[in-house]
């Protein structure tokens, strides 16, 4: 069983109504900020297209499928209140995280 940083009853309606989004246990579970945002078209009516990582995953980490999992983005928002400003962006935009807060990727999101 995972142990996450915050416990449920200190998740605070920060982005609420957003749907799920995937994001890596290096955020909820080890407490890092997000580094790496992408949003893709989603797949179902509840999934917002959203991705959320740390940045420092690597091709062995995300294969593990125990290491990452569907969030309300509402969950992952309080994790990191610096992803609410970019929560409107449209499909295809990708953020990373610099020095001075999140930049647009000009690569924009991964495609399938």
């Amino acid at each position: 069983m995972k142990a996450f940083r915050l416990r449920a009853d200190q998740i605070r309606p920060l982005a609420p109504g957003r749907g799920g989004a995937i994001a890596s246990d290096r955020i909820p579970v080890d407490g890092m900020p997000v580094g790496y945002m992408y949003r893709t078209a989603p797949s179902n009516p509840h999934d917002s297209g959203w991705a959320f990582l740390a940045g420092d995953e690597d091709e062995a980490y995300m294969e593990d499928a125990t290491r990452h999992a569907i969030y309300d983005v509402n969950t992952i928002a309080n994790y990191d209140p610096e992803i609410i400003p970019l929560l409107d962006a449209p499909i295809g935009s990708a953020f990373i995280r610099g020095p001075d807060g999140f930049v647009p990727d000009p690569e924009g999101a991964p495609q399938d």
